[in-house]
């Protein structure tokens, strides 16, 4: 969207994706049409050097790896932007760059169905802030992320700046914790999930875990407020399969030790209590060992 409002773009991603945008550009189906959008695209990582801005999209689990990667590569001011799962991205990131990263809460339902194409479902806004108390220069960043807000305001995408962006974090984890596994292991979108028998007491038990973690760690959540964000998902985006659900449908391992398997190991080492997390990982993981892959990821 940033390209399609004229802003100099290039994405970094695997050789089939990229080939598909080079060749024909990037296929962005959204309000029931097809738009090419024309950008650049590269496989090699160098092509992030000079970058002002850099959205950090890559799965939990190459975080570290990527950040080590990029760190001798990206510009002395880049701003860094985790657009990820999980609650500790940013904090890896930061071990390993200078440049400033900010940890960034995304709300939207969307699919690749093919290399070079994204589809979008619903929904598409950000919330962004700095990483910490004491985060270094944090006097200069208030500037810098309404730079960002108004960047993306001009490419129709809403960014909220948040004055606790890790406890808007928590709440998408126990959001995800809430959804992503039994997506994953039902085959079904959120809706459909939502209007089964006995699922929103499950959920509620999923949700206290992770409210009983967050306290330990110092991010109190409410129990009311963190229920009612997890049964808007359903109606904001009811035919929406989870993250889980469509990497398990493509046989790719998927995030769930950074969402359900971080909830239980955390409480395991904070003698915290967390079967229905702890279950659900490990269901995950049995299914992903199995190679069981949901039907299909796409809404009917």
């Amino acid at each position: 969207m940033l390209a399609r409002a004229g802003h100099p773009v290039t994405l970094i991603g695997r050789a089939a994706h990229v080939l598909a945008v080079q060749q024909a550009g990037l296929q962005l189906e959204m309000a029931g049409q097809v738009q090419t959008v024309p950008l650049l695209a590269a496989t090699d990582l160098a092509a992030v050097r000079g970058a002002d801005l850099v959205l950090f999209c890559v799965k939990s689990t190459d975080t570290d790896a990527v950040a080590r990667q990029i760190a001798p590569l990206l510009a002395a001011d880049a701003l860094v932007l985790s657009l990820q799962n999980g609650v500790d991205n940013a904090a890896v990131m930061q071990r390993h760059l200078r440049q400033t990263v900010v940890p960034t809460v995304v709300y939207v339902a969307t699919a690749m169905p093919g290399p070079g194409r994204v589809q979008h479902f619903g929904r598409g806004d950000l919330v962004i802030g700095a990483l910490g108390a004491g985060q270094r220069d944090e006097a200069l960043l208030q500037p810098r992320l309404q730079a960002v807000v108004s960047l993306f305001a001009s490419a129709q995408v809403s960014v909220r700046i948040s004055a606790d962006v890790m406890t808007e974090l928590w709440l998408k984890l126990v959001i995800n914790c809430a959804w992503n596994a039994l997506s994953g292991l039902a085959r079904l979108p959120y809706g459909q999930i939502a209007a089964q028998t006995g699922i929103a007491e499950l959920q509620r038990a999923v949700v206290m875990e992770v409210l009983a973690v967050a306290q330990a760690e110092g991010q109190p959540l409410a129990l009311q407020a963190a229920l009612d964000a997890v049964d808007r998902i359903a109606s904001a985006m009811p035919a929406q399969h989870s993250s889980t659900a469509q990497d398990m449908a493509r046989g790719k391992p998927s995030e769930i030790d950074h969402i359900n398997g971080y909830v239980a190991r955390r409480g395991a080492e904070l003698g915290i209590a967390t079967p229905v997390n702890h279950t659900l990982h490990t269901l995950v993981k049995l299914a992903e060992s199995a190679g069981c892959a949901p039907r299909s990821t796409q809404p009917p």
